[in-house]
């Protein structure tokens, strides 16, 4: 085969890959819009929904404002938009993984699955954890520590810049034994630098959740606290990991 035969080779094969991609995005859009539509039609039962956490939590007589003449159409409309993405995301990712699946060998696609999968299940359990579990507690703090003759009213997007900021940190977090898992994989860190430094990872685990929750210490710990937990599973997962494939070497 001559150089020009495989040059003209290599382009259709980048071409070809290319409109593979483009197919992918394409989906992968068309999902996050078909599931747009009905919660964009929604869209103020469900801003609602995520708001109840703190209305359920405020002072009677008092309520959440919209400070911009256009918040109490842009903010449901944001929440619409990250919602559609929100429950698309594991076609999403299906359509990247039909994308990339192709170039990786048995054993790596074997790896790979459970921790694609995990993923997606370990980010929705620290949505709903922090939906569930952290807001209650924490909006129940924040409303009842309000100087005399202050009364607590919250932009309605400003709300929902916090709500979405923590989601994304909760469910982020959660994602530690993934990480832990695919670190002590490749070889990158041994499972026993993880075990011998959990003092360090445990200050540094505060660290992280002091930047990311709000400036109490009561958001800051129950960030930190399941992080640490889920670090200790990612070590445990780790060194099963490590011996399943000893034996089997």
């Amino acid at each position: 085969m001559s150089g020009d035969e495989r040059e003209e080779l290599a382009e259709g094969s980048l071409i070809s890959h290319l409109v593979e991609l483009r197919d992918r995005l394409l989906r992968a859009l068309i999902a996050v819009g078909v599931i747009f539509v009905p919660c964009a039609i929604y869209s103020n039962e469900l801003f609602t929904l995520v708001a109840m956490p703190l209305i359920e939590k405020m002072p009677k007589g008092t309520s959440m404002i919209a400070t911009s003449l256009v918040s109490p159409f842009i903010a449901p409309l944001k929440l619409s938009l990250f919602a559609a993405l929100f429950v698309a995301m594991p076609y999403v990712l299906f359509q990247a993984w039909a994308f990339i699946a192709p170039g990786l060998y048995k054993n790596e696609k074997r790896f790979a699955v459970p921790l694609v999968v995990s993923s997606i299940v370990l980010f929705y359990c620290g949505v709903a954890f922090a939906y569930f579990i952290v807001f209650p507690v924490m909006f129940s703090f924040f409303t009842t520590t309000a100087p005399a003759g202050v009364q607590m009213m919250t932009d309605m997007a400003n709300y929902l810049d916090f709500v979405l900021l923590l989601f994304f940190a909760f469910g982020v977090a959660f994602e530690i034994p993934v990480a832990t898992v695919l670190l002590a994989a490749t070889g990158m860190v041994k499972v026993e630098t993880m075990t011998k430094n959990r003092g360090y990872i445990l200050l540094g685990i505060f660290v992280v959740a002091a930047f990311l929750t709000p400036p109490d210490a009561l958001s800051q710990t129950f960030m930190a606290v399941p992080m640490y937990v889920l670090y200790e599973l990612g070590i445990i997962g780790s060194r099963m990991l490590l011996r399943k494939r000893a034996a089997a070497e």
